[in-house]
């Protein structure tokens, strides 16, 4: 019987000498105690060398797949005509079986000969010190963690959730940075604040006027429209804002080029997420839009973490603490969690958000494990269940407009009228006659 071991250096084939040896697998350890007892259980009978890294790298990658390797492959037909073979791994040995015809052991003896040998390496193969398997074994294993890393398909949406949480940051910076804009300049020229609402545009206004003196003799026509700067101007000659100096000035233009250059920063940004959630999820960007999406995945942990939970658990995202008090206090659960935020479910009347956000979920989930583990990259799918949805909330508006048309189902009901039925069946009831009526009557 030969056994197969894999070094960083290369592959090792070794010839057991006494296999009555393996029937007794508490004592094999003792065997390997010293280098001398080692090579009287095997002997090495030959050994296969890597040439470089990149081919040590393809063999390792192909042995953690449980797949031989070209080169492994080659080697085992050389040397292992009519012999059975001892691997670590019973999948590799499968794999060797099916394609090589070669027969294959694995069991816990095989497995205490491997860790045997394992710890007498340097000594049963001769030319390997342990000085170069020390490095061999760092290289390979940093070159294999740069692989996975790499084509690992779990790590490409750690850029969307890094994204998504920076863009969110960024929200909130620009929104204080530009408050205190307004309320710094709103000494100066408190009427400004109602006239320009945007706060870049509103930037870009103070940057160029500074003083609200210099506003008559500016051109606003790239910023403002016309009728907006006509109103600005007006305002800056009757103003009951308090005078300003250069000073104040000049630190409220450093500011302003602070958001404006923030709020260029986030349009870039916002178009690297918008072509990373089209590349990796396109059927999920297709349904709830590209912020929603990437806030779904980041809430999930990532997109395989987001396929593994069912479409109840998509719908309510976002929305855990009003979960738990609902469920604490015996009250309503919430309908919708960050889903709530996609144009779909804010087309709906309130009436009909928790219909629509109920089948955006079960779609939505549908479209995550699509994304994540189809072959497809298109969003056929999502557009096709969008375009379901909306025909579905149509389908909800138009059964509302029909009941409040007077009818309780939106068509009234209209009866045939047929005039060979008898006068007292069907259209007239007749008139119940008591017993002793009849008795009389009778009479």
């Amino acid at each position: 019987m030969l056994v197969l071991f894999e070094t960083p250096a290369g592959f090792a084939l070794f010839k057991v000498l006494d296999e009555g040896k393996l029937n007794k697998v508490e004592d094999l350890s003792k065997e390997f105690l010293a280098a001398d007892s080692a090579r009287k259980v095997v002997s090495l009978k030959a050994f296969s060398k890597f040439e470089n890294t990149a081919e040590a790298l393809e063999a390792a990658t192909k042995l953690l797949e449980s797949t031989p390797s070209k080169g492994l492959r080659k080697f085992l037909r050389a040397h292992c005509d009519g012999e059975t073979v001892a691997v670590a791994d019973s999948k590799l040995g499968n794999a060797i079986k099916e394609k090589l015809k070669i027969e294959c052991v694995h069991n816990n003896a095989v497995m205490e000969l491997m860790r045997g040998v394992r710890s007498q390496l340097t000594e049963l193969i001769s030319g390997l010190a342990a000085q170069d398997l020390a490095p061999m074994s760092l290289g390979l294993s940093h070159s294999l963690s740069r692989f996975k890393l790499k084509f690992s398909a779990d790590k490409v949406d750690t850029m969307i959730v890094q994204a998504i949480g920076l863009l969110d940051d960024l929200d909130k910076e620009l929104n204080t940075y530009a408050m205190r804009i307004r309320e710094w300049y709103g000494w100066h020229f408190p009427e400004l604040t109602k006239i320009v609402q945007d706060n870049i545009l509103y930037a870009k206004t103070v940057k160029l006027m500074g003083d609200r003196a210099n506003a008559a003799k500016l051109d606003f026509s790239e910023i403002l429209l016309e009728e907006v700067e006509t109103e600005l101007k007006e305002a800056a000659v009757i103003s009951m804002g308090t005078e300003v100096n250069d000073l104040d000035l000049t630190s409220l233009k450093e500011l302003c080029d602070q958001v404006l250059s923030l709020a260029e920063y986030r349009a870039q940004l916002y178009d690297y997420l918008k072509s990373r959630m089209n590349t990796i999820a396109p059927n999920l960007t297709a349904l709830v839009g590209e912020l929603v999406g990437a806030r779904l995945i980041a809430h999930g942990g990532s997109l395989m973490n987001l396929a593994k939970q069912p479409g109840s658990t998509v719908q309510i995202l976002g929305a855990e603490k009003a979960l738990f008090r609902a469920l604490k206090t015996k009250h309503s659960t919430p309908k919708y969690g960050l889903i709530y935020h996609a144009s779909l479910v804010g087309q709906a009347a309130p009436k009909h958000k928790g219909k629509i956000s109920r089948s955006l979920a079960a779609k939505a989930a549908l479209a995550i494990r699509c994304d994540a583990l189809g072959d497809d990259q298109d969003n056929s799918m999502g557009l096709e269940n969008r375009a379901k949805l909306e025909a579905r909330l149509r389908t909800l508006e138009g059964k509302e407009l029909g009941r409040s048309a007077g009818s309780a189902k939106g068509k009234p009901k209209i009866e045939v009228y047929d005039k060979d039925r008898r006068k007292g069946a069907g259209l007239i009831t007749p008139v119940k006659v008591s017993v002793s009526e009849s008795i009389i009557c009778s009479i």
